[in-house]
């Protein structure tokens, strides 16, 4: 699966997922089935297949590591006057859909989040998600640069690495991430001719015919 499109999948809602609804008293709520996820991209039926898979499966992360991956992703890339922030790009959830699309993922991801509440909790007594800013940050310092790591936070310089790569990407396949970078596409525009020097070295030029029905000197459009 495309990371771009299963970053897409999440942030369009093709997520099934059993609702309550209550009714007057205990005994009259009732679970309405889940919803079949539909989807609006192009997918063969061998990736629907394998999409429904994913999506029906349970949740991963629990809420703790997912506030953490939370953290992380905007100290990595947070928001700024250009846009928005990774959470606003919903890279968490992206996190968490890569997880379980490829499972290779899950053990050093959870052993990271757990090394760094380990390291709070000796040094802040605290878990990471509940120190301050200035903690996490103070920490953070300390593993994103590998370089300049000490030995013993190699566990650490690993951990950050991956989540510094999957927190990029899930960003930079995002609509926000995209628009980030400036990327605009394919988009039409006009041919203005050759250059006004170039055709005086080769002793050419354009004719009447050419001018009118070939080529456009708009020059505000170059």
């Amino acid at each position: 699966m495309k990371r771009r499109e299963s970053l897409k999948l999440i942030v369009t809602g093709a997520v099934a997922v059993p609702a309550v609804v209550a009714g007057c008293g205990p005994d009259d709520k009732k679970t309405v089935a889940a919803a079949e996820p539909k989807f609006d991209l192009d997918r063969n039926p061998a990736e629907i297949e394998n999409e429904k898979r994913i999506l029906a499966m349970p949740k991963f992360f629990t809420d703790h590591e997912m506030a953490t991956i939370a953290i992380l992703s905007d100290i990595i890339i947070p928001k700024d006057e250009v846009s928005g922030s990774a959470t606003d790009a919903k890279v968490p959830e992206f996190i968490e859909f890569i997880v379980k699309d490829m499972p290779n993922h899950q053990t050093p991801l959870r052993g990271g989040l757990r090394w760094l509440d380990m390291q709070c909790l000796n040094k802040y007594n605290n878990s990471f998600k509940d120190c301050t800013q200035q903690q996490q940050i103070e920490l953070i310092d300390q593993i994103a640069y590998p370089q300049k790591a000490k030995p013993e936070m190699a566990q650490g310089v690993s951990f950050f690495n991956k989540m510094r790569d999957m927190v990029a990407t899930g960003f930079y396949t995002s609509q926000i991430g995209v628009k980030d970078i400036g990327y605009m596409g394919n988009t039409p525009t006009k041919w203005n001719g050759v250059p006004d020097d170039v055709l005086k070295q080769y002793g050419i030029s354009y004719t009447e015919k050419e001018l009118k029905e070939c080529v456009s000197f708009d020059k505000t459009s170059a």
